[in-house]
């Protein structure tokens, strides 16, 4: 999970000149409509349980690797990928034997499975990669390090304020700021505190179907800006550059982070609509106020901090558990309670997906639910 400066800033948002907008439809309708996947069954003989009614599975004895190394290892991995898009986060335990390469291959897979555009890859991290002291050998593979989150992140208290704080919670979908986003992202943590450090997940799903009909119009018919000026700042101030080389996809390229996506996007293995501003990494909503903007922004939030019920929090058990989730519609936020509990690391790998649309003719995920709920029970 990269870390993210949510800006509290109001932004003036700028109405969009004529090339940004055409920018914006290529963007919103340039991809095809697709028939959502369906499931196999070649999990069924799995031993698995969903986290909550609405987000989160486990596989408590599953093994990666086996599944990577399987004769059917093509339709497992698929179905897996399809089950992470329709439950937004799915967990395993103690994965010993998954080395970083494997972890990579994972997340290859699940995205050329499932349709990832044949020129993307795997991200490299504008500034989370093997450029840095605590980065690792392999620029495919972020390292979530508390040590260097502290040496990143750290801010002298001002004199006139208290260093204490009543809001913590980093909600954000994974490098939102590129013109190719995340699709699925892992994080394996190899070394755990004493207790805390906790992630959870929200679902954006559960967002859009919680908003009106006629909200759910409006907001359909408007775009958002991204853009992540903190690692521009991190960089300069700890005297390197960000990784302006092609990340992952051709268009992910500079040091401008910066992109314009749909505020309701459609997620292309399942077919269903989710909201997509959340928490860091968005700027404004375009073609609006100010005020308007951070109205929208906010109540998006609003519904995560009050709706814990389309949440789902992971406690890190083992060294080795993996989550993997799907960025296109979750939100996640990890928890920094753990200063006096020892140190976390671990190693991160994101895929690169399609550019955000949105499919006028794609649904909600209860929608999709309530029509089928006889037909494909797994789908709750």
């Amino acid at each position: 999970m990269a870390p993210t400066a949510i800006d509290t800033e109001t932004q003036v948002p700028v109405h969009l000149k004529a090339k940004d907008a055409a920018a914006e439809t290529t963007t919103s309708t340039a991809t095809p409509r697709r028939e959502p996947l369906k499931l196999s069954g070649a999990l069924d003989a799995y031993e698995q349980f969903d986290a909550t009614p609405i987000i989160g599975r486990e596989f408590p004895k599953a093994n990666l690797v086996e599944w990577l190394e399987a004769p059917n290892s093509d339709e497992l991995i698929r179905d897996l990928a399809i089950t992470i898009s329709q439950r937004g986060v799915v967990f395993f335990r103690a994965q010993d034997n998954l080395t970083n390469e494997l972890q990579k291959k994972l997340i290859a897979r699940l995205g050329e499975l499932t349709g990832r555009p044949a020129a993307n890859s795997l991200h490299i991290h504008p500034i989370l990669n093997s450029q840095r002291e605590l980065g690792g050998e392999d620029p495919e593979i972020s390292t979530i390090s508390s040590l260097q989150h502290k040496k990143f992140y750290t801010k002298p208290a001002e004199d006139e304020l208290s260093p204490k704080r009543q809001h913590t919670a980093q909600w954000h979908s994974d490098i939102a700021f590129e013109p190719v986003p995340a699709d699925y992202t892992s994080l394996r943590l190899t070394q755990l505190p004493r207790t805390g450090g906790d992630t959870l997940w929200a679902s954006g799903y559960e967002i859009y179907d919680r908003i009106s009909d006629p909200y759910q119009k409006f907001l359909e018919s408007l775009s958002v800006t991204f853009q992540q000026p903190a690692f521009n700042k991190v960089a300069e101030k700890s005297g390197f550059s960000l990784y302006d080389k092609p990340r992952g996809a051709p268009e992910n390229v500079g040091t401008e982070l910066k992109a314009i996506h749909p505020v309701v996007r459609t997620n292309p293995v399942t077919g269903w609509k989710s909201v997509f501003p959340v928490g860091g990494h968005v700027k404004h909503i375009n073609g609006v106020t100010a005020e308007e903007s951070r109205q929208l922004l906010d109540w998006f939030l609003d519904i995560v901090y009050k709706g814990h019920d389309l949440q789902v929090r992971l406690k890190w058990q083992n060294e080795n558990d993996i989550a993997i989730w799907d960025n296109r519609s979750v939100f996640h936020t990890a928890t920094f309670d753990y200063d006096e509990e020892g140190e976390r690391f671990g190693n991160r790998a994101v895929g690169l997906g399609e550019r955000p649309y949105l499919d006028p003719a794609s649904t909600s995920r209860r929608t999709a639910i309530n029509s089928t709920h006889g037909e494909h029970p797994e789908l709750g």
